[in-house]
Order: C-alpha cells, then structure tokens, then sequence
C-alpha cells in the first residue's frame, strides 16, 4: 500500500468522521504548541504553591541504536561517545539545579514513581547506565525504593544492562518487538532479526523484573490478519503481564515519511487497521487481558502498575533534553524537533547549557485548558470519567462544560450510565480522532503555526 505522511493533526479541524487515525494524543498539549517563555520563569517560583508530596520523575535519554522507519520521537541514533558523554554530563548538572530550585520552593518535594524513556536509555552501556541511576538519585533521593519503569529494544537488552536494571530494582520493563516477522518489522524501518528478538525476551523473562511489556505495531505493509495473529499468538506465549498495540503512523521527516514521499493514501489502509485493532482485541481479551485503553492491554492478575503515571492528578519532574515537566498551570521543556539535524543542534544546546534553573518552553494552561486536559486523558482510558470526581475537581459536569461529547453518545461511543462518562468499544477504538477532535482552537492553532523541523 502506497501511504501519505500527514502531520499531527493535519488540519485546522478534527471532525469526526475524518480518519480514526489522527493522532495518538499521549500528553495535551502536545509538545508543537509550546513556545519561548518571556520572561522565562525561575523554577522555584514555577513549583511554588503546587503539590509536591507525590511526584512523577520522567528521565529523558535520546539515543538509539537506530532510527525506526517510523520513528517521530525526539531522538538521534549512533551518537558518539563523546556526545553521550556530555550529554550526561548535562543532566548531572541540570538534576542538582532542579533539587535546588524544588528545596527552594521551602515544601519538601517527594517522588511516587518514575520512568526513563527515550530514544532507548538501554543504549547507555552498562557503566553509563549506572551513572545514570546515580545522577538521578540526586534528584529522589528515594529513587532506589520507588517503581521504576525502563524502555529498552532487542538489540541493546543485553545482560550486563539487565543486570544494572535489576541492581536498581527496575519494576517495569517495556520492550518494543513490533511484529515476530522479520519482514514486517524490516517494512516498518527496523532491521531487527528475530533471534535477537527472542534472546532478548528470553533475559527479561528471568524473574527479576516484576512487569514485562511488549509493545506490537499492526497496520504494517504487507500485513495481514494470520500475520498479526502470528505476532499475537507469539507474544501470549510469553505470557508478558503488559501488551501495547500501536496503529503504524506514517509522518512527516520520520523514516517512512521520506520513502512516502507525496504518494496518495490508500482508502483502504484506515479499514485495515480497524480490522487488525478489533482482531487484536479480540485475541487478547480471550486470552485474559484487560484492556485499559486503545493501547494498553495488561493480564488480569496483574496488579495496577504504579509507572503507568497518570500525568491528569500528579505533577511531573523532567529531566533531559526531550522532557517535559507539568504543574498545574504550566507545561515545559526545550526545544522541540523531529528532523536528525535539528534534533543534533538541540541536544549541541543542550548539552552546553550551564543554567537549568529556569523554564525557557512551555505553556500556560487556564481554567478551560486544565478541565479540557484532565477530561481528554480521562475520557481515553477504559475506565472512563467519573462525572461525580470531575464535579468535585472542577465544579461542574463534563456534559455541561464540553456539551459536545453529545455527539459520542449520539453515534453509541460512549455511555453515561452508573456515573460515568465511558467509551464504548467503539469509541475506544476511535480514540485517535476523538483526542484530536478535543484539542481547543488555541492549541490546535500553535500546533498547526509550529514549523516542522
């Protein structure tokens, strides 16, 4: 199938009857509407009067050992060493200045959870690794007895990287395999082989780690149905406590982006992964895994698992060049980019920065922007909006403030009843144009000036 990159969200406005695949909306705002903060505020007085008895530490690492076909994070693969280097270096000095500045604030600040993302931070070597869970303990001090969740990838989930997971009592491991074909997962730009794929589930698969995700694509060219069942079937039999199930998103500047090029979409490829998401459903619910979102499926004698942050109640620390940190009111980071050189002048700015007491992007979420933040990422998840919590949040009803989601209950994707505002199976299904289609005209404007880099 011949497929046309489309930003995110490719036009002024969602509606939904567009595509169900608009885009995956993990954080709101999205990052492309954030902007240089003037003045740019000290971060003392950022964290001044907000929460901090039960923060969310995010650790940001942007390397890989490759770049996937289709791959929008912010990221650059095979960086020299000396990058890698500074690049700790960095976040050694910016972790102690955010102490300062959350001592400064005179609440004693303390973590809840926390996670290390990227990029693959299993691209550290093992040594790098270990200094990385040091410079982070200046931060939380109680890091060491907190639920840690880690993302690593076949080729660099090695032993001696698991062994420093598990000297630090990672909790969560997610792993992203893809698909079990080697073929398709070469369709997606990931020239991974399939007995590394193995031996990597293999060592995860030791019991050290309390909680294994595997992540799977579905929507790949060439794809069909036995296919992703094979994927499916091969990844149950790990019986891992966590599955993830990622609709292929081609965009602009990624690897499939480029080979797409200005090609026109196939009509088709929307139905096909509707039908391979109902499959995949189907195949893991049957296979006793509750499913928690469109995305995230875990097995039902799992317990909840305390790095699946919910960033609508909990503030958020951000630590590294891609991070972004959330207060109430405020949303920061750096830079944002997708495009390899921009990407590598950012980490270069980053990596030379000597003071990190301040926010310098973001932006600032009113009263309408911190209801509409809340209900979206509520909304997304299973388990729906409790209308009785949102009243007490925000004193007002959902329904009422966002007269809209009407709409849902008029085309059966969603349900109000026993107190809830939930998605129905179908609207969980359209969750990537529901999102979207919820984003306010202010951001969804920033979003569509921001220049693609």
């Amino acid at each position: 199938m011949t497929i046309l990159p489309r930003p995110f969200p490719g036009t002024p406005t969602v509606d939904l009857d567009d595509s169900p695949y608009q885009g995956y909306l993990y954080a709101y705002p999205h990052k492309s509407s954030y902007r240089p903060l003037h003045p740019a505020p000290r971060l003392r007085d950022v964290w001044a009067g907000q929460d901090l008895s039960a923060l969310f530490l995010y650790a940001h690492i942007p390397f890989c050992e490759m770049r996937c076909g289709f791959c929008n994070l912010f990221t650059t693969a095979h960086p020299p060493a000396a990058r890698v280097g500074a690049y700790l270096d960095a976040l050694a000095r910016q972790t102690e200045q955010v102490r300062a500045e959350l001592d400064a604030t005179g609440t004693a600040a303390r973590f809840a959870a926390a996670a290390i993302g990227g990029g693959t931070p299993t691209y550290l070597d093992a040594p790098e690794l270990d200094r990385l869970f040091t410079i982070l303990t200046g931060v939380a001090p109680e890091l060491p007895s907190l639920p840690v969740g880690v993302e690593t990838s076949p080729a660099t989930a090695t032993d001696d990287r698991l062994d420093v997971l598990a000297a630090h009592r990672v909790h969560r491991v997610s792993i992203g395999v893809q698909s079990f074909l080697d073929t398709e997962a070469h369709a997606a730009g990931r020239p991974q082989r399939r007995r590394d794929v193995d031996a990597a589930l293999d060592r995860l698969h030791d019991g050290r780690f309390p909680i294994v995700n595997l992540d799977l694509i579905y929507g790949i060219d060439g794809q069909t149905a036995r296919t992703w069942r094979y994927s499916l079937d091969t990844a149950l039999a790990r019986r891992p406590e966590e599955i993830y199930l990622y609709p292929l998103y081609v965009r602009p500047l990624t690897g499939l982006g480029h080979r797409a090029g200005g090609n026109t979409p196939d009509p088709c490829w929307d139905t096909h992964r509707l039908g391979l998401y109902r499959q995949g459903v189907e195949v893991l619910t049957a296979a006793g895994y509750r499913q928690l979102s469109m995305r995230q499926f875990r097995r039902a004698d799992v317990p909840g698992d305390d790095t699946d942050y919910c960033c609508q109640d909990d503030g958020m620390i951000g630590l590294g060049c891609g991070a972004r940190s959330y207060t109430t009111d405020l949303h920061y980071s750096f830079d944002y980019a997708v495009g390899v050189p921009a990407v590598r002048a950012i980490l270069d700015d980053y990596t030379t920065t000597a003071d990190f007491t301040r926010a310098t992007v973001g932006i600032r979420l009113d009263a309408d922007e911190q209801r509409r933040r809340w209900l979206i990422k509520t909304l997304l998840r299973a388990d729906g909006v409790s209308r009785a919590d949102y009243t007490t949040r925000f004193g007002s009803d959902p329904l009422t403030d966002r007269p809209e989601l009407c709409a849902l209950l008029d085309r059966g994707w969603a349900t109000t009843g026993d107190g809830l505002l939930q998605l129905t199976a179908d609207g969980l299904a359209h969750s990537d144009v529901i999102g979207p289609w919820l984003v306010s005209a202010a951001v969804r404007a920033a979003m569509t000036g921001a220049a693609l880099r």
